[in-house]
């Protein structure tokens, strides 16, 4: 398939064969698994996916892509959506949905998150990001990539950097390298946050200023003898944190207003 690459989609395509090999078998698909893929494109990762699953369901904003795709793979095996993923309902493929793609760099973020909302109809999820990125979302505490997509996205997710991919993988190179991340849904049991939105508050407000102290950024929040009471040092940096001790301060905030 042949296709100018649009920069308005942020089209970057991938071509080493080495490195298609070696995402499929990171994802590793099975004949009957149900995977989805987001932006197909040229077929890099739809081409081989297809030769393995019964059938693949794929997501595609660009309707010229989308036409060729009509043209060149039996409808049996392949059900092409027309959509913007960021806008596209993943809650009518049911359960245990393995999601794979190439994801354009300039709304991978939104994208994350959005398909945050769905993690208790997903299986799986392989993805080529910015390696900046990716290292960001498997940042640990006390490292500089540990941020406020770390934490709320390893609350969901369990999160892995499994390889990097260089820019000349690519038609056109991008000017920054890639990575595969495997992004597994942690269970029911593990979401423990009894206010999503308030947990959401205050990773953003304790990463507003990176190095300023907890004290200062999340004063709002928390006084001396809320830090004290949840055994957490007022001097340290947001960086500092678990996903846990997150979780603890927003319980926390959640039941002293209930309880007043």
């Amino acid at each position: 398939m042949r296709h100018n690459p649009r920069k308005r989609f942020s089209q970057n395509f991938l071509i080493d064969q080495q490195i298609i090999a070696c995402i499929i078998a990171a994802i590793g698909p099975q004949k009957n698994d149900r995977i989805i893929e987001i932006g197909p494109g040229l077929g890099a990762l739809t081409n081989p996916l297809l030769q393995i699953v019964d059938h693949l369901d794929v997501i595609e904003i660009d309707r010229d892509i989308v036409e060729k795709l009509h043209k060149q793979t039996p409808q049996e095996k392949l059900t092409i959506h027309a959509a913007d993923a960021l806008k596209f309902d993943f809650s009518n493929f049911g359960s245990r949905l393995r999601i794979v793609g190439n994801l354009p760099y300039n709304i991978s973020t939104p994208l994350l998150f959005y398909l945050s909302q769905f993690n208790a109809q997903i299986f799986d999820m392989h993805f080529m990001l910015q390696k900046e990125v990716v290292e960001r979302m498997a940042g640990i505490p006390g490292t500089s990539e540990y941020g406020r997509l770390s934490v709320m996205l390893q609350y969901r997710f369990d999160i892995e950097q499994i390889f990097n991919v260089p820019a000349e993988s690519f038609h056109p190179a991008p000017k920054v390298e890639s990575a595969i991340v495997r992004m597994i849904p942690r269970h029911a049991s593990f979401l423990t946050a009894q206010d999503e939105i308030l947990l959401s508050q205050v990773v953003t407000a304790a990463f507003s200023q990176r190095r300023k102290i907890l004290r200062n950024t999340l004063h709002h929040f928390l006084s001396a003898d809320d830090f004290s009471f949840l055994g957490i040092d007022s001097g340290l940096r947001a960086e500092n944190l678990s996903v846990e001790n997150f979780t603890a301060i927003t319980n926390f905030l959640h039941n002293k207003v209930k309880n007043t």
